[in-house]
C-alpha cells in the first residue's frame, strides 16, 4: 500500500471556506465609486480577491494617481459587515469535507485573525480550526496567507504538505513554503460550485 505523501492539508479562507468573494466584489465595487475611481468586475477580481491589504490600497491608489488618506478604509468597514451579516454563508459542502478529511489541517490567510474569527464563527466553522488559524499579520514579511504565526509553522515538513487555495497569490505562498498547492476553481461573481476531491484524496 502506497504511504500518502501529505500530512497536513492547508486550507485559505475566503472564497475556499467561507463564500465571501462574491460579497466582497459587490461591495469593494461600490466603495471604489466613492473613491472616485472605476475597477470592472473582472478587474476587482484579478487584483484585489486574495491580495493583501498593501497590495489592495497600492491598486487603488494607482487608479486614483494619489495617495489615499491613513486608515480610509475605516469609513467603509461597515458596508462590508453588514452585508457579511445578512449574507456570509460557508461554501457549500466544505463542513462535510472538514469532517472526512484523514489528515490534519489548518488555516492560513492574508486576512487579520479578528475578521477570520468573525467570518468562520458566522458559517460554524471555528471550531474546526480552533487553534489552527495562521495570519499574515503575525510575521514581519509575511509571503501570502504563510502559516508562520505567533505559534510557529505547523510542526511538519512544507513538501509534505497540501494547500488549498483559490488563486495566485494564495499558489505563490504555497510554493514559497514549498507546499504543494491544489488550485479551486470558483467564479467570485457567479458563484460556480467547487470541487474539493483532491484536498480529500490529495495525490502525487
Amino acid at each position: 500500500m502506497t504511504r500518502d505523501p501529505f500530512e497536513l492539508v492547508i486550507f485559505d479562507c475566503d472564497g475556499v471556506l467561507v463564500d465571501s468573494e462574491r460579497i466582497c466584489v459587490r461591495i469593494d465595487a461600490q466603495v471604489f465609486a466613492t473613491l472616485g475611481c472605476h475597477f470592472t468586475e473582472e478587474e476587482i477580481i484579478a487584483t484585489f480577491v486574495g491580495s493583501s491589504g498593501e497590495v489592495f490600497d497600492a491598486a487603488v491608489e494607482a487608479r486614483l494617481g494619489r495617495p489615499l488618506e491613513p486608515e480610509w478604509h475605516r469609513a467603509y468597514e461597515h458596508l462590508y459587515q453588514d452585508a457579511f451579516d445578512a449574507e456570509l454563508t460557508a461554501v457549500d459542502g466544505i463542513a462535510e469535507v472538514l469532517e472526512a478529511l484523514p489528515l490534519p489541517f489548518c488555516l492560513a490567510s492574508n486576512g487579520g485573525h479578528d475578521g477570520i474569527r468573525r467570518n468562520l464563527t458566522t458559517t460554524g466553522l471555528h471550531d474546526y480550526f480552533k487553534g489552527r488559524i495562521f495570519s499574515a499579520a503575525d510575521v514581519s514579511s509575511p509571503t501570502p496567507a504563510q502559516p508562520n504565526g505567533t505559534g510557529g509553522r505547523p510542526p511538519i515538513p512544507f513538501t509534505h504538505t497540501r494547500r488549498v487555495h483559490q488563486r495566485p497569490p494564495a499558489a505563490g505562498a504555497g510554493q514559497a513554503m514549498r507546499s504543494r498547492t491544489t488550485g479551486v476553481a470558483l467564479n467570485a461573481v457567479s458563484g460556480a460550485s467547487m470541487s474539493y476531491a483532491s484536498a480529500s484524496a490529495p495525490s502525487a
